[in-house]
């Protein structure tokens, strides 16, 4: 009886070590931009906390095309949006993806993005170890103004 408690133990114990190694990262206030009908480009917008060192390097969705990790910056009063090859997460610091910076861009939709549905959105991020780690997201769809939507 004893062997199996501490088998048991020891299992719970391997298997929470694997489950925090796996998860260097945190993602929170994950969401994606409601589109009209005929759109077929929004973003996705939240907050991502380093556990350990870490770089965002992709992202991808079944419900677009093509997923990109985007900035926005205003250079003399006009926007200019680029991909970029990632986005540094500091150990212990949180990054915003938000409206008007660091974002996912989703591109080539096929699908309306309709508040209160979810979108599978899987981030990829490379460690300081270069090994890499992924976070798959099942990601509100918030309305077009970014409000979050009302429980029926």
């Amino acid at each position: 009886m004893i062997s199996i408690l501490r088998l048991a133990l020891a299992l719970a114990l391997s298997v929470g070590a694997l489950s925090a190694h796996a998860q260097s990262v945190e993602v929170k206030d994950a969401w994606v931009r409601g589109t009209v009908p005929s759109q077929k480009v929004t973003g996705a917008f939240m907050e991502i906390t380093g556990k350990t060192a870490a770089r965002l390097i992709s992202a991808e969705s079944p419900a677009a095309a093509t997923v990109e990790i985007h900035n926005m910056t205003m250079q003399n009063g006009v926007m200019k949006m680029f991909p970029v090859e990632g986005i540094d997460i500091p150990a212990g610091k949180t990054v915003k993806l938000a409206s008007g910076g660091y974002h996912v861009m989703m591109m080539g939709l096929k699908q309306q993005m309709k508040a209160g549905e979810r979108v599978p959105l899987k981030l990829t991020f490379e460690l300081v170890d270069k090994k890499r780690e992924s976070v798959e997201l099942s990601v509100e769809v918030r309305d077009i103004t970014g409000a979050r939507g009302h429980a029926h």
